[in-house]
């Protein structure tokens, strides 16, 4: 039965916020030092899950000592869609990353989602049950961060650009996990592409269980305009970056026009890898063709030291973006959407 939002819930989790103040502290008041360069991982393959595992073999000298300083993993799938596995992340790329961890990591993992919808009606809809079975040495659980409800509570802005709390997620706060971020490369509607920091942004809020009155979702916190969107997911990329373990953004089949969960197929076949989350989705949308200027929280991110975002700062291992790269239709509201980049009253209510 979910956890009720009760005054005595909030307190109890109102505790974990002290040992996390020093880190959403550094984040939240000033740029963190980056790194001089990143590392992304680019694989191209006629396997999706073979992909997966191949790109985080090929960052593993920086992956396995922060992994192995951790108690657990959780694998942070996207489910923007429980029934449009186009839209979803494909159970054959968790098996990848579980391939991965299996001779470095024992366990417990966690896969893990806050779906817009019912969490647990993905994992039904998508097979994820046989994958707890094949990986049963790994200990592999499937959890519904909306039933879990434990969150940290972080300040974004709504629509007005009032300050406005959102609930995220709070095991992607934890310092003992090791997130590992399972993105699938998409268009959208809203920010013109989703990949690994709009899958975290936007898949950690969280709304009410199954059956919970009275309902709410702080999904909303975050979406609710164009120029609005993109600084949130900023907001909460700059608290969660502290606990980001990995990313991998499977591109096996990418979605391209009305993203991201009415668009069609594209037969990209590749796997992108980093520790870097920002420096992964750069080099993402240049596989997908599109300008990176126009997704605004990509470049605060990168302007804020959330990760790199020059290219000539990223160094790619393995294949060549030249060599992989597919131009992608974009969403047909792509014209409203970099509106964002406008004067403030050019920005409409609503796209997509």
């Amino acid at each position: 039965m979910p956890t009720p939002f009760t005054r005595r819930t909030m307190l109890q989790l109102t505790a974990l916020t002290p040992a996390l103040r020093p880190l959403l502290g550094q984040t939240l008041g000033q740029a963190p030092a980056a790194a001089s360069r990143s590392t992304v991982s680019l694989v191209k393959g006629d396997k999706r899950r073979k992909n997966i595992a191949d790109a985080l073999t090929g960052i593993d000298e920086q992956i396995r000592p922060a992994l192995q300083a951790k108690k657990y993993v959780i694998i942070k799938t996207n489910f923007v869609s429980t029934e449009n596995q186009l839209a979803a992340s494909h159970v054959d790329a968790v098996h990848g990353i579980l391939d991965y961890l299996a001779p470095r990591f024992k366990g417990p993992v966690f896969v893990a989602e806050s779906s817009a919808g019912d969490t647990m009606e993905g994992f039904e809809h998508y097979h994820y049950q046989p994958l707890v079975n094949e990986h049963r040495a790994q200990n592999v659980t499937l959890l519904d961060f909306n039933r879990e409800a434990k969150y940290v509570t972080i300040p974004l802005i709504d629509y007005d650009l009032h300050a406005k709390p959102a609930r995220l997620a709070a095991r992607l706060f934890d310092p003992d996990a090791f997130v590992i971020c399972s993105a699938v490369m998409k268009t959208h509607n809203t920010v013109v592409a989703t990949l690994s920091v709009k899958n975290m942004a936007l898949g950690a809020p969280l709304h009410s269980a199954p059956k919970e009155r009275p309902s709410w979702n702080d999904k909303r916190v975050t979406h609710n305009g164009l120029r609005q969107t993109h600084y949130n997911i900023f907001l909460s990329a700059q608290a969660m970056k502290p606990f980001w373990g990995a990313t991998v953004i499977d591109g096996y089949e990418g979605m391209e026009g009305n993203g991201p969960a009415s668009g069609t197929p594209v037969p990209s076949r590749i796997a992108i890898a980093s520790r870097d989350y920002i420096a992964a989705d750069r080099v993402a949308v240049e596989c997908m063709g599109i300008d990176a200027k126009w997704l605004g929280y990509l470049r605060f991110c990168g302007d804020f030291g959330v990760g790199r975002y020059d290219l000539d700062k990223i160094d790619v291992r393995g294949d060549k973006i030249e060599a992989v790269r597919r131009k992608y239709l974009l969403h047909q509201d792509i014209e409203r959407e970099l509106q964002w980049m406008g004067p403030m009253e050019e920005v409409p209510p609503k796209v997509g």
